[in-house]
């Protein structure tokens, strides 16, 4: 059986997960368990809870049941949504997308002189202050050539690192 890391992995692929576990943390107050991963990344594969219970060989009832008690909370919580009841699993998805949480990337260049770029943008706050608008915008963008390996740069325009 594989394990929990390996498993749903393909959610890597399309989700800040790094930036996602950090923060869930931080709304939950203490760090995601193993399991509480393994479910979420399951929702982000685009698995149903029946799917997800079926995949682990869990009971579907318990499985909905530990879903409302944890992760829907924490992502209700994150999202500003609390006061929100969950109408269907894809809400958790379409919330963390809303929320700047799925990678997006650019069109790729099609020139033979110009590298193509990929834009991630992990996080970007709006917020209104004393009428200012300030957009907050945390960007990863990666540029690889065919002769060379990918290399990334981070951004962060609050020079955080």
């Amino acid at each position: 059986m594989a394990s929990n890391n390996e498993q749903f992995a393909q959610a890597a692929s399309e989700w800040d997960l790094e930036t996602l576990y950090a923060d869930l943390a931080s709304a939950k107050g203490k760090r995601l368990t193993p399991v509480e991963k393994l479910h979420l990344r399951g929702l982000l594969c685009g698995y149903s809870p029946a799917e997800i219970a079926e995949r682990l060989n869990k009971s579907v009832k318990g499985l909905g049941v530990d879903l409302c008690q944890t992760l829907y909370h924490y992502v209700k919580n994150l999202v500003g949504r609390g006061d929100e009841k969950v109408e269907n699993w894809r809400n958790i998805t379409e919330w963390l997308q809303e929320a700047g949480y799925k990678t997006q990337s650019s069109t790729q260049c099609e020139s033979s002189d110009c590298l193509p770029l990929e834009f991630l943008i992990k996080r970007a706050n709006i917020t209104i202050d004393k009428h200012k608008v300030i957009v907050d915008i945390n960007l990863r963008i990666v540029a690889s050539s065919p002769s060379e390996p990918p290399g990334i740069e981070d951004i962060d325009t609050n020079g955080k690192g």
